[in-house]
C-alpha cells in the first residue's frame, strides 16, 4: 500500500508591483488623450476638412475665382477695416477701465463690472437691436444725425458699433488679473521719485501689463474678425458696401453659389487659425518672461 503524494500548494497571486500600476496610469492617460482627440476631431476638424474639400472640389481655380471676386474682396476689406478700427478703441478703454477697477476706488465697481461682462451675457442679435433702438432713424439720437446727414445704421459706423460692443470684456479681463498681481509698489516707487502719472503709466505700469494687453487684443482682434449677429442686424447686408465677410457666406450660401461660400468659409478659418498660432506664441513668451496671467 502506497502513500498518497501530497497536493501541491498553490502560491498566491504575487500583489500588483509599482510596474504594473504605472502602466495601469500610462493607459488611462492615453484613453482620455485618445477621446479628447477623438472629440476635438469630430467637432471641429471633420468640418473644417468638410468645407476645404468642397472648396477645392472643382479645382483651385474655380475656388481662386470665388475668392477673388470684388464682392469677397471688398468682404474682407471691410471686415478688416472694422477691426482695425474696433481694437485700437477697445484697448485703450480696457485699460483705462482696468486701472479704474483696479486702482481707483470709485463707487458702484461691482455694477460697472457686471455692465462690461453685459455682452458676454446678450445675444448678438440682440446687441444690434438695441443699437437700431438708439441710432435709428426713429431712436433716440437717429433724427438729430438724419439732420446732420450721419447714418448710422445699415452704415458701417453701426458696425463698427456692434463690433466694439461685443468686444468690450476681453481686454479688460486680461488686463485685471495682471494689475492685481504686479501690485501698487513700483508705481508708487516711481511717484516718490517725482514721476507723473503718465510717465509712471508708460514707463512702469504698461510694461508690467503688456503680455495682458496683448492677449486681449489678440482675442478681440479674434472675435472682430468672426462677429455675425450684431453686425447682421445692423448693417442690412448690402453686396459692396456692408457686407462683412461673414455675411458674404450667408450671402452666398443663400444664393447657392457654394463655391463662394466655402471659399470664404476657408478664409475666415484661416483668420482663426492663424489667431490661435498668435495666441500660443504669446502665451509662451508671457510664461518664459514671467508672466503668470495669462
Amino acid at each position: 500500500m502506497t502513500a498518497e503524494a501530497p497536493a501541491p500548494i498553490t502560491p498566491p497571486p504575487a500583489p500588483a508591483g509599482p510596474l504594473s500600476g504605472a502602466v495601469a496610469v500610462r493607459s488611462s492617460r492615453y484613453a482620455l488623450r485618445t477621446a479628447a482627440l477623438g472629440y476635438l476631431a469630430l467637432l471641429l476638424l471633420a468640418p473644417l476638412a468638410l468645407v476645404m474639400w468642397n472648396t477645392f472640389e472643382q479645382g483651385f481655380g474655380t475656388a481662386w475665382e470665388a475668392i477673388t471676386s470684388p464682392a469677397a474682396v471688398h468682404a474682407l476689406w471691410l471686415t478688416t477695416l472694422i477691426a482695425l478700427i474696433a481694437v485700437p478703441l477697445n484697448a485703450v478703454f480696457g485699460v483705462t477701465a482696468a486701472l479704474i477697477l483696479v486702482r481707483r476706488r470709485v463707487p458702484g465697481r461691482p455694477l460697472i463690472s457686471a455692465l462690461i461682462d453685459l455682452p458676454l451675457a446678450l445675444s448678438p442679435v440682440v446687441v444690434g437691436l438695441a443699437l437700431v433702438l438708439v441710432w435709428g432713424r426713429n431712436g433716440w439720437f437717429g433724427p438729430a444725425l438724419d439732420d446732420a446727414g450721419i447714418q448710422v445704421i445699415f452704415a458701417v459706423p453701426g458696425m463698427v458699433l456692434a463690433t466694439i460692443f461685443v468686444c468690450l470684456p476681453f481686454v479688460v479681463r486680461e488686463v485685471v488679473p495682471v494689475l492685481r498681481e504686479v501690485g501698487t509698489d513700483q508705481e508708487e516707487a516711481a511717484a516718490t521719485l517725482g514721476a507723473g502719472a503718465v510717465q509712471t503709466f508708460w514707463r512702469i505700469t504698461l510694461p508690467a501689463i503688456r503680455w495682458g494687453l496683448i492677449y486681449g487684443v489678440v482675442l478681440t482682434t479674434a472675435r472682430a474678425l468672426g462677429e455675425y449677429g450684431a453686425v447682421r442686424v445692423v448693417s442690412g447686408g448690402i453686396a459692396g458696401r456692408t457686407e462683412t465677410l461673414t455675411l458674404h457666406v450667408e450671402e452666398r450660401f443663400q444664393g447657392f453659389d457654394l463655391v463662394a461660400a466655402y471659399g470664404a468659409s476657408v478664409v475666415l478659418a484661416l483668420l482663426a487659425v492663424s489667431t490661435v498660432l498668435v495666441m500660443n506664441i504669446l502665451n509662451r513668451k508671457g510664461r518664459a518672461g514671467g508672466h503668470h496671467g495669462l
